[in-house]
């Protein structure tokens, strides 16, 4: 009998370890993701010394909507706007499923497209999976990995 009950204390202390450990992990994980995510965000504006013309209804901001960045804001301008992991990307992504030079948005004129630099996962405006340069309209979705991007007036 004794030995019955040394066992049964011997598994449950083990039981015990491991979900103080998995508890552990998980915190340090939430807290790299969190740190990471705002030590690694990068704006720049790309604006030229001739000034864009802004008219109504042409974007002027890409908003994260979802994903580690949600709510970062980056005001548009003329240089094009390269998304991805590298550290030399405008919005730089802590995204698993990102590639590290993922996409490009550019502007022509008033409009803005969105063109997928041969990533693994690929890049999606709304639903549709992008295969060449695609307009893109305000308020419409692009989704990279976990992360989702709008163009916003």
């Amino acid at each position: 009998m004794q030995g019955l009950v040394l066992q049964l204390t011997r598994l449950g202390f083990l039981l015990l370890l491991w979900l103080f450990v998995y508890a552990v992990i998980r915190t340090v994980r939430a807290d790299i993701v969190t740190a990471s995510g705002s030590r690694l965000t990068r704006f720049r504006t790309g604006e030229s010394g001739r000034g864009r013309q802004s008219t109504r209804g042409s974007a002027r901001f890409l908003v994260v909507t979802h994903g580690a960045l949600a709510n970062t804001r980056i005001t548009l301008g003329a240089q094009p706007v390269l998304i991805g992991r590298a550290d030399d990307s405008t919005l730089v992504l802590t995204d698993d499923y990102a590639s590290e030079r993922h996409a490009r948005l550019s502007s022509r004129g008033d409009d803005w497209y969105v063109e997928d630099l041969g990533s693994t996962n690929g890049t999606y405006l709304d639903r549709d999976k992008v295969t060449t340069a695609v307009k893109v309209p305000l308020n419409t979705p692009i989704r990279i990995g976990k992360t989702v991007i709008e163009l916003r007036p």
